[in-house]
This record gives C-alpha cells, structure tokens and sequence, in this order.
C-alpha cells in the first residue's frame, strides 16, 4: 500500500478512535451530572484520558468554573464522599483524587504532575499477626487552601489541613496539617560519589 493511503487511513483512523472516546466521554460525564448533588460547571470538560468514578450515592461533588486538568487524572468518589473543587484549580497529568470522606480545595491551586490525595487509610489491626483490612477504611478530610502550588509527585494524606499561600515542594509526603503562607520543602541529599 503506497505511504499516502497508509498516512489518510491511520489519520481517519485516529479521528474514529477519538470521536469514540469523546462520546464516551461526554456519556459518562451526562449520568455523573445527573446524580443527585452534584454541580459540575459547563465549563467542566472530562477529556479522553481523564477519568471521574462515583460509585453510590454522595454528598456533594462539586466542580467550578476554570477547573482544568491535562491527561490521565482520576477522581474517585465513595458512598457518602464530599468533594469541591474551587474556581480555576489545575491539575497536571497523572493526578489522583482518592475521596471517601471529605476533600475541598481552594481557588486558583495548581498541582504539578503525579500529586496524589487520600483522605482515608485502610484499617489494620497488629494483635499478634498484622492484618490490613481491604474494605474498611478510617476516613478523615483534606482542605487545601486557596493560592497554593503543590509540586510533582506530593502525596497528601487524610486529616491534613494546607493554609492559603502554601508552596509544596516535589516529592513531599504531607502527612500533618501546613499553615498558609508557608514554604515546604523535603530535606534531601543528593550524593556524588
């Protein structure tokens, strides 16, 4: 087959893929809107790569204007779970929203890529042998102030509290509550030998 027909049949290819995955899209998006309390901007777009999971009933998910994530985000929501998102929050590629109790995030945030938010752990008992529950949780909140940066790869866990202002260095594990307009950063080392 000559390289012009080759290059027309991948590109119509290509646009019949995408069209596919739009429309599945756009589907998916139409049954999250229509559950109860939920309020998601028209200027809300889910993307192709982009993923929202709401499994039962919730108590709120509600996502403002300029809200705008690039590819391969998740937000997943559990029976019960609360979570806004305010005016003009970013989200870079590969974030992650884990909420099964409550989860607010300021206006005008920005997250850099691979930040990931849990507001729950897994319940574990240590009598005698260790065991780590698989389906019940301990389940907390996580607000995150307005104005703040969070940087690559953060993971923020249940029952933080991030002031307004808060700049969040890469590679921090935030597991205790920041007070706003505040530098954090984790103390590393790099060693050339």
């Amino acid at each position: 087959m000559p390289l012009p027909i080759k290059k027309y049949l991948a590109e119509r290819l290509s646009a019949f893929y995408s069209a596919v995955i739009n429309a599945k899209a756009q589907m998916l998006l139409s049954q999250i809107k229509n559950k109860a309390n939920v309020f998601i901007h028209d200027s809300f777009e889910l993307g192709d790569t982009n993923f929202i999971n709401v499994n039962g009933d919730i108590k709120k998910l509600c996502i403002n204007e300029n809200f705008t994530w690039r590819r391969s985000c998740n937000i997943y929501l559990h029976n019960d779970a609360s979570l806004t998102i305010n005016r003009n929050v970013f989200l870079n590629n590969y974030c992650s929203i884990n909420c099964l109790g409550n989860i607010e995030i300021g206006e005008n945030t920005i997250f850099g890529e691979g930040v990931k938010i849990y507001d729950h752990n897994h319940l574990y008992s240590k009598a005698g042998e260790l065991k780590v529950e698989r389906d019940k949780f301990k389940i907390g909140k996580v607000v995150i102030g307005k104005n703040c940066w969070i940087g690559s790869n953060v993971i923020i866990l249940n029952n933080v509290s991030i002031g307004d202002n808060v700049i969040i260095g890469a590679n921090c594990l935030i597991n205790k509550s920041i007070p706003a307009n505040c530098i954090v950063k984790s103390k590393t080392e790099l060693i050339i030998e």
